[in-house]
């Protein structure tokens, strides 16, 4: 059967590409290698709960906020969102002192200015910036000159340089660095642009779902099959075949083969060339920039589940850091000196039942089990584990006293089991990494030397739901067209 389009890759990206194309009644297969669909957007079940692998929280989704008419449009707006705390969402404790980061311009800037009165000035050039960057969030599908310049020159500029230039108080720069773990603090590579959207949509307002990840992934995928679209697991990806320069068909281990006309990979950039065994199109130059890409580091996720009645729910994310390190701790030898501590929202009263810590673990730091697979790494990888989650527990508990006895259950990952699941080089969790020496090189466009097989997902602009579901636009605006791409955005 022959397809207009085929999805390699299930994930946040390719599901919302799919959605938006199966919606303007294009024939849509998706092909996931996983017996579940979702990426790292899926939830797995331990001990009779369902645990998140990604999915914490999204910023920007109240009315007005960059993600609302995008996903309203994908049919998300309904599912159970809980707005977290708007006088302190992110809390960040460093040291003994904890601050709070308020949602919505103003309230940052006050809150803020209470504990570094001397910095009100930076603090609203800060938010002046984010604001500006939120603003042409979309405007790159439809370029006009001076947007492109601006945009370009903020890839361009140093997320680490700004923030010292603006700042003289250097336990602030930490604070407004604190909430950052959900990207990679390199103060040598990060631009200002993915720093600034990454940090403004929460500031917009914040949410987590009351339910697991699953609640996006199965709300896509019914979408989906109800406009006729496929959703095809257990079938992984071995060749796309191209003919007179086009890809032709899509072949499966499982040897099933998949004929198309336009072609989208969800999996990571360096993934899908791999997958164009032969071409005329795609040269070998394009293929070595690709595989030269650095990657950012992945993370290590413990996810408690607590007993009955031992805590109960905390409507923000709190980030703890043992020093103002905020830009070096992951690379520092000795205990986790940092980390998010995450609740999960109950869907019926006030006690909570999970929570997920996270830290940073550069690839180097596991590298030694790199050969191994999942189930498979031996004694000392689990020893390993086992003395990172106690590590990461005896941080929170600067937040959470006596959290080690409120446990029932633990199950820890790491960057390794993030590559074996997702294929990501390296278990990296925010994808390429992107450099403001060299944004040209580092910024990927959706398009390829193969003109119908087009890229998505986090590695090309921005990670996290936002990053993704812009580019997600940028993608399918190849194939619908900008101004249709445009509309998405307009949603009321």
């Amino acid at each position: 059967m022959k397809y207009d389009v085929i999805i390699v890759g299930s994930g946040l990206g390719g599901l919302q590409c799919g959605l938006i194309l199966a919606r303007r009644g294009m024939k849509v297969v998706i092909l996931e290698r996983q017996l579940q669909p979702g990426g790292c957007m899926q939830s797995f079940r331990r001990h009779g709960e369902l645990l998140d692998t990604g999915m914490h929280y999204v910023g920007g989704i109240g009315e007005g906020g960059c993600l609302y008419a995008p996903f309203k449009y994908l049919g998300l707006m309904d599912l159970p969102w809980q707005h977290l705390d708007p006088t302190g969402f992110d809390r960040v404790t460093i040291g003994d002192r904890t601050f709070k980061y308020a949602e919505g311009a103003e309230a940052f800037i006050e809150t803020l200015s209470q504990d570094f009165p001397q910095e009100r000035k930076g603090l609203e050039k800060y938010c002046n910036i984010m604001n500006e960057v939120c603003d042409h969030l979309y405007d790159a599908i439809l370029p006009r000159d001076e947007v492109d310049f601006f945009t370009q020159s903020l890839f361009a500029s140093s997320t680490y340089d700004f923030l010292h230039e603006t700042f003289n108080d250097e336990l602030l720069i930490n604070v407004l660095s604190g909430s950052s773990l959900k990207m990679e603090l390199a103060k040598d590579t990060l631009p200002l642009y993915n720093f600034a959207q990454g940090n403004n949509s929460f500031i917009q307002g914040s949410y987590r779902l009351r339910g697991d990840g699953n609640l996006i992934v199965n709300r896509l995928m019914d979408q989906i099959k109800a406009m006729g679209g496929e959703i095809v697991c257990n079938s992984e990806v071995e060749e796309l075949v191209e003919k007179d320069g086009r890809l032709v068909a899509a072949r499966c281990k499982n040897g099933e083969v998949y004929e198309g006309t336009w072609f989208i990979s969800n999996a990571h950039p360096a993934v899908t060339v791999g997958l164009v065994k032969e071409s005329t199109k795609m040269k070998k130059v394009y293929r070595n920039r690709i595989l030269r890409l650095e990657n950012t580091y992945g993370m290590f996720t413990t996810s408690l589940i607590l007993k009955p009645g031992s805590l109960k729910y905390f409507n923000w994310n709190q980030y703890i850091y043992m020093k103002p390190n905020v830009w070096t701790y992951f690379n520092e030898e000795g205990p986790v000196q940092g980390c998010l501590v995450s609740c999960r929202c109950p869907i019926e009263g006030d006690d909570a039942r999970i929570l997920d810590i996270l830290t940073p673990l550069p690839w180097e730091k596991i590298s030694q089990w790199e050969n191994t697979t999942v189930g498979r790494r031996g004694e000392d990888y689990k020893a390993m584990k086992e003395r990172l989650y106690n590590e990461c527990i005896a941080l929170a508990e600067r937040f959470i006293p006596g959290l080690h006895n409120m446990v029932e259950a633990h199950y820890s990952s790491t960057p390794l089991t993030y590559r074996d699941y997702t294929l990501t080089p390296n278990g990296s969790c925010y994808g390429v990494r992107k450099d403001y020496h060299n944004p040209m090189m580092t910024l990927l466009s959706a398009k390829t030397p193969i003109p119908n097989l087009l890229l998505t997902g986090q590695s090309l602009t921005l990670h996290g739901l936002l990053g993704v579901t812009m580019t997600s636009l940028f993608t399918v605006a190849e194939i619908i067209g900008k101004q249709a791409a445009w509309e998405i955005t307009q949603t009321k």
